[in-house]
């Protein structure tokens, strides 16, 4: 071995479980190493680029706005939505009820205490097809998003690990995990700009190493059976998030792996115009007023796909199409009030905390987005006809899959529903009573158009965006009890081995089951990492 590292506490992974983990430590009073694969600008994983939503529970800012949450219709609205009763996973429940009775005081309160604001709105995401998901409102935002959140933690753990206490080794990969008698002593890591390894000595070793979807072989190695699998995907992913330790801890350490066919990808991706590593895409927040279309330009049906109800539904309504892409059609009004992207690097006026421009953004609309996307994105199409976008279209993707008559008649379908001067009158639609649903909600009605003719005069000129399935996070992984201690396949705790956030599936190997509420991830990171850091502190 070139060099050696001691500390009393390993932690492998600089994503902000990891973080958060690092920090509970060393204030706890442990000597803390933390090695993390990546280069120090990008310290904090995939917190450091998403958007910062969180949900959580019975918070004074969902009082203030007169929701009646509480953990009990929580952990209800999380077990019928996640289907937790048809996994077998008896560590799963545990980790919800945790969540849902912690999500306030060990997350909402916690992040205030360090000087972090929440946006002052509470959205309301996953509802459920048919009402099985939120019940109401618990998406709270970041102000500043995760990445504001983040680069808070880097500081104070940057603070707290003074005169020695933490050791941050960036650019380096562990390789093995160091186990002697059934319980771990370390690891040995590769330093990747230098070449020279590196041996990790600590008693206690906490892996915050990510999921198990980062790269594209694992994803479709554990697509679960009879789900379909598109031909093609792109990655939203953490490219890092290989798997590797979560095998090396199962093969070496008898830990056990939980559910790593489930999966929280989404339905409405682009590639990145300036991609950071191989199929690197973008996930967009797609528009309720766009009419989702098949690679023929038809709209897909029988019941139209709406985001904001059920993502795993949308996914698997795209993952079932002829092509591995779909349509997004609507016109440049319902672009400027409704087109998004997840994460912080496209939503800048949250980023930066800028809020009069933010307010102006939202009352005015985000021509400045679509402008950049049109200008950008050769996969975000705009022209003033629809015979125009079908040419772009099908220039596009190669073939002449897009007939103008049929995008024409599938716009005039749609327009059909509503009376001349584009009054909504008669209508029998469900993505329009969806949309109407959705705007009774004062933060859903700021950023959702009302129903309108597609063709409406001055709407225009038409959008058309091509998408495809992107992967995100794994909701599977190795199974923890409730102090993040890795449990073997009899569910005893491995002596010293812990692991957090979407290493554990975001606790116990898969709380979240098939269906996440939205926003669990970022909370199941500090709530995981809290548990991990006071069992460490107590002893184990």
């Amino acid at each position: 071995m070139d060099s050696t590292v001691q500390s009393d506490v390993l932690v492998v992974g600089g994503g902000l479980a990891g973080i958060v983990t690092a920090l509970q430590c060393v204030c706890a009073g442990q000597r803390v190493a933390l090695v993390d694969r990546d280069t120090p600008e990008r310290l904090g994983g995939l917190a450091l680029w998403a958007f910062g939503g969180m949900a959580l529970v019975g918070t004074p800012l969902q009082a203030k706005m007169k929701i009646p949450d509480s953990p009990e219709r929580a952990l209800a609205d999380w077990l019928r939505f996640g289907e937790l009763d048809h996994l077998d996973n008896p560590h799963a429940l545990p980790w919800a009820r945790h969540y849902v009775e912690h999500s306030r005081a060990q997350v909402y309160d916690w992040l205030l205490a360090y000087g972090l604001k929440f946006m002052p709105a509470v959205n309301w995401v996953e509802r459920g097809r048919f009402g099985d998901g939120n019940s109401l409102p618990r998406y709270h935002i970041v102000w500043g998003t995760s990445r504001r959140l983040t680069q808070r933690m880097i500081e104070l753990l940057r603070e707290a690990g003074g005169g020695g206490r933490l050791t941050i080794l960036h650019r380096h990969r562990v390789t093995q995990l160091d186990h002697e008698g059934g319980r771990i002593r370390g690891a040995v890591a590769i330093d990747e700009a230098g070449g020279g390894a590196v041996r990790l000595r600590a008693d206690v070793v906490v892996l915050a190493t990510g999921g198990i979807n980062g790269g594209h072989e694992q994803t479709r190695a554990n697509w679960p059976q009879g789900r379909p699998l598109p031909r093609t995907m792109l990655n939203g992913a953490h490219p890092f998030a290989d798997g590797a330790l979560h095998h090396a801890a199962a093969a070496g350490l008898g830990a056990s792996i939980r559910n790593a066919g489930e999966m929280w990808n989404y339905a409405a991706g682009f590639p990145h115009p300036q991609p950071h590593f191989d199929g690197h895409g973008l996930s967009a927040i797609p528009c309720k007023s766009a009419l989702w279309l098949n690679h023929r330009g038809e709209r897909i049906g029988p019941e139209p796909l709406v985001t904001g109800f059920d993502t795993y539904w949308l996914c698997q309504r795209v993952a079932q199409q002829e092509q591995p892409w779909t349509w997004h059609l609507l016109n440049w009004l319902i672009a400027a009030k409704e087109f998004a992207i997840s994460g912080a690097e496209h939503n800048q006026r949250i980023r930066d905390m800028q809020f009069p421009l933010f307010v102006k953004e939202t009352l005015l609309g985000n021509h400045r987005l679509v402008r950049q996307m049109q200008a950008e994105s050769p996969h975000f199409l705009v022209d003033d006809t629809l015979a125009g976008l079908a040419a772009k279209m099908n220039a596009l993707t190669g073939g002449q899959h897009v007939r103008p008559e049929t995008l024409q008649a599938t716009a005039d379908t749609f327009d059909a529903n509503f009376a001349a001067g584009g009054t909504l009158k008669l209508h029998n639609d469900d993505q329009i009573r969806r949309i109407l649903h959705a705007r009774q909600w004062g933060p859903d009605k700021l950023r959702t158009c009302a129903p309108a003719p597609l063709q409406a005069k001055g709407a225009g000129p038409f959008i058309a965006i091509h998408m495809q399935l992107i992967t995100r996070k794994s909701l599977g992984g190795l199974a923890t009890d409730l102090q993040s201690r890795v449990l073997n396949a009899a569910g005893a705790p491995i002596a010293g081995l812990y692991a957090v956030g979407e290493a554990a599936g975001f606790g116990g190997g898969g709380a979240s089951g098939r269906r996440s509420l939205e926003g669990t991830f970022l909370p199941g990171c500090i709530l995981t990492a809290q548990a991990a850091a006071a069992s460490i502190a107590a002893g184990g």
